[in-house]
C-alpha cells in the first residue's frame, strides 16, 4: 500500500502498520528525521522502526512513549530446594522421638548409659558411647536396696506427671487423663507390699526429686516439651521396665510379680491411644518445637537412666 501512496501526486495519506493507533494521534513535528520522510507528492511516509506517539488528553500537553524494540530477556525460575525430613517424621512427632531413643540405645551396638551431656543439637540425641555393657539385660545384679529407690522415685515421678495432666486448665493435657497407664497407684501397693514385709522404705533420692521439679516447672511453661517426657515416661517403663521387674522377681522375690507391671487393658493399645493424641497434637507444632522436643527426648532417657542405675548402686 506504501507504493500506491507515492505514485499518486493527488492525495496526501499514510501508510500505517496493523498495530499503531489511528492518525489522529500522531504528531508529526514530534517525529525525527530518521523515523520520517516526505515522499513524492507531498506524501508522509512513516518507518516501521522506533517513533514518538504524541498522544492529546484534553488542553494538556502530550506525553510522550518511547515502546521498547527489544524483546524480554526469558525469565529464570530458581530451583526449589527441599529440607530433608527427619527420621520418622512423615509418621509423627512420637515416630520421631522412638529414633532419638533407638540411637540413645545402640550408639556403636551399645546401650546408652546416661552420663552424658552431650547432645546432638539436630536431633536432640548423645553421641557419647557406653563405657561397658553392665547395663545390658542379664549382666547386672539388683539390689533390694537400690531397687526400693527406685521405686521411690519413680513413684515420685509418675505421682507428679498424672497430677500435672489431671489439675491443668492446659487443654493440650486434657488428651491424657485416665490413659489407662497410670503408674502411681501400682507403686504405692508395691511399696506397702515391702513394709510390711519388714523393709524400710527409703526418702526419694535427689535424681527423682530434682526430675520432678524439672518437670513441674517444664509444664508451666511449655506444653510440648512436657508432653514428650509424659509419653517418654510411660514409654520407657513399658519397653524397658519390664525386663527391670522380671529381673527384680527372678534374683529378689522368688518370682513375685508387682503390681507396678499390671494394667487392665493390653498395654500396647493403650500406649498407641497415647501416641495418636500426640501425633495429632504434633500436626499443630513448628519444627523448631518439634526439635526442641527431641532434645527433651536425649533429656528424658538421660534423668530415667539414672533412676534406673539406682538399681545397681
Amino acid at each position: 500500500m506504501a507504493k500506491s501512496v507515492l505514485q499518486s501526486p493527488i492525495h496526501t495519506s499514510v501508510s500505517w502498520p496493523f498495530s499503531l493507533p489511528p492518525p489522529h494521534l500522531f504528531r508529526p513535528s514530534t517525529l525525527t528525521t530518521n523515523q520520517s520522510m516526505i515522499g513524492h507528492g507531498g506524501a508522509l511516509i512513516l518507518r516501521r522502526s522506533s517513533f514518538i506517539i504524541a498522544a492529546a488528553s484534553g488542553s494538556s500537553s502530550a506525553s510522550a512513549v518511547t515502546p521498547s524494540s527489544g524483546s524480554a530477556p526469558p525469565v529464570i525460575k530458581k530451583r526449589l530446594r527441599y529440607r530433608r525430613q527427619y527420621p520418622g517424621e512423615n509418621v509423627g512427632i512420637t515416630e520421631e522421638m522412638r529414633f532419638v531413643a533407638m540411637r540413645l540405645r545402640n550408639i556403636n551396638g551399645k546401650k546408652y548409659n546416661g552420663n552424658s551431656d552431650s547432645e546432638n543439637e539436630e536431633s536432640g540425641a548423645s553421641e557419647s558411647e557406653s563405657e561397658g555393657d553392665d547395663d545390658e539385660p542379664g549382666t547386672w545384679k539388683p539390689s533390694m536396696e537400690g531397687f526400693l529407690k527406685y521405686l521411690v522415685d519413680s513413684q515420685l515421678v509418675f505421682s507428679i506427671i498424672e497430677r500435672i495432666v489431671d489439675e491443668s486448665d492446659d487443654v493440650s493435657y486434657s488428651y491424657f487423663r485416665k490413659t489407662g497407664l497410670e503408674r502411681s497407684e501400682a507403686i504405692l501397693k508395691d511399696l506397702e507390699w515391702f513394709r510390711q514385709k519388714g523393709m524400710a522404705i527409703p526418702e526419694p533420692t535427689n535424681v527423682g526429686v530434682s526430675y520432678g521439679k524439672y518437670l513441674e516447672e517444664l509444664a508451666e511453661k511449655n506444653a510440648p516439651m512436657f508432653l514428650c517426657h509424659f509419653y517418654n515416661i510411660y514409654f520407657s517403663h513399658i519397653a524397658g521396665g519390664q525386663i527391670i521387674a522380671k529381673q527384680v522377681s527372678e534374683n529378689l522375690l522368688d518370682g513375685v510379680e508387682l503390681e507396678f507391671c499390671k494394667w487392665e487393658a493390653e498395654v500396647p493399645e493403650l500406649l498407641k491411644g497415647v501416641r495418636e493424641k500426640l501425633n495429632m497434637l504434633g500436626e499443630h507444632w513448628s519444627r523448631d518445637v518439634k526439635n526442641k522436643c527431641l532434645r527433651e527426648t536425649s533429656k528424658s532417657f538421660k534423668l530415667l537412666g539414672q533412676l534406673v542405675r539406682l538399681i545397681i548402686l
